[in-house]
């Protein structure tokens, strides 16, 4: 077993792991307002008191601010740094055709969506190099072997059989079976193989198994108790190099979905949910390991970045663009009433959000336990 990190050695981790995926996101955000003309007043990376910055010639202040758990980018007419419209009236001309809320809505969804689409076009290009150096994981989704007494046996899964789906998710890899697998533990679901050339299909219960990482911490996965063959490591062609990365990255993405959609259908505890304190451990072990883990993690991260931001929540960068899409529907704006009632809406959740996965990481680390006994 290995020992935890040091403190201070989670804390630079993190910092290096979340960083330049902020930064990269905003970058998004800046680079098409630029291009399509709109004009920013301040470019932030982290919240609150600004610890360092500079102005550039375009008027845009750059700065790094003391809490280093976001960003935003402020552009002109912007009440706040989630982006509300301002008081947009008493803007000089000159002013007014770089303002954000005053630009046909199509321009600000190109904006917005432009910050997650930049953090799937980082891990992209992480995968990218990494299968380009290393080859792409494709492991058969034959079984080699079943495990005596085990939940795929008692299902009927045979050595030979193929596994082309698990619970509706399609599985051409060893890999996509696994992760359906240890996303359902406990649960029944529908299996289909392919067995001499016919699709059988089968019902398991998934086996539900406590197991212990390489850092003493325990997970609640599923099993069903099967052997694939050996992974293999394929470089795809120049060709089809970006194509493999996108659709690894979509793969990924729908594995991010899949395990949201349980909790919220009460099929995985919320307690599975992991805030800022748990991804800054996670990060300081895989830096520990090596630089490659680490890279891979800063993928992994950037994807999830990309995919909480389009949830449709006020405040992120999904909320805005259910509005914007309102209003191309509707042929006007959302009222600033129920944009306020949203935002403010959306701060609440996710301030509940940020509690609850706060408390989860405390309690994955052992605190509230190390109080029982105290106290006890």
């Amino acid at each position: 077993m290995l020992a935890q990190p040091p403190f201070w050695f989670i804390v630079i981790a993190f910092l290096c792991a979340l960083g330049p995926l902020v930064v990269f996101h905003e970058l998004g955000h800046y680079w098409v307002a630029r291009w399509l003309g709109v004009g920013a007043e301040q470019f932030s990376i982290g919240f609150g008191r600004e610890v360092a910055g500079w102005t550039d010639k375009r008027g845009t202040r750059w700065k790094v601010g003391w809490l280093p758990l976001g960003g935003y980018v402020r552009f002109v007419g912007d009440m706040n740094p989630v982006s509300q419209p301002g008081d947009v009236a008493d803007l000089p001309p000159a002013v007014r055709g770089k303002a954000f809320h005053l630009r046909p809505w199509w321009h600000r969804f190109l904006i917005v969506l432009a910050g997650p689409v930049a953090n799937f076009l980082l891990a992209i290009a992480i995968f990218a190099a990494f299968f380009a150096a290393y080859g792409e994981p494709r492991t058969s989704n034959l079984v080699s072997a079943v495990i005596d007494g085990g939940p795929a046996q008692a299902a009927g899964i045979k050595p030979g059989d193929r596994i082309l789906s698990v619970a509706g998710r399609e599985t051409p890899t060893f890999e996509d079976v696994y992760q359906a697998v240890t996303l359902r533990p406990g649960e029944r679901v529908d299996i289909l193989i392919l067995r001499s050339g016919n699709n059988v299909r089968l019902e398991a219960n998934i086996g539900a198994r406590l197991e212990t990482d390489r850092f003493g911490q325990k997970f609640k996965v599923g099993r069903l108790e099967i052997l694939g063959s050996e992974r293999q490591y394929v470089p795809p062609s120049a060709i089809n190099l970006i194509p493999a990365a996108t659709s690894y990255t979509f793969k990924i993405t729908r594995w991010m979905i899949d395990g949201l959609w349980q909790i919220l259908s009460g099929r995985r505890s919320v307690k599975d949910l992991g805030g800022p304190l748990k991804m800054a451990q996670i990060a300081g072990q895989q830096l520990s390991l090596g630089t490659f883990e680490f890279i891979q993690l800063i993928a992994l991260f950037s994807i999830n970045l990309g995919f909480i931001n389009l949830l449709p929540v006020p405040v992120l960068d999904g909320g805005h663009l259910v509005f914007y899409a309102a209003e191309a529907v509707r042929r006007r704006p959302v009222s600033e009433q129920a944009q306020e009632w949203a935002f403010r809406s959306g701060l609440a959740l996710l301030l509940a959000l940020l509690i609850l996965v706060t408390v989860n990481d405390l309690a994955s680390f052992g605190l509230f336990e190390r109080l029982g006994r105290l106290i006890g």
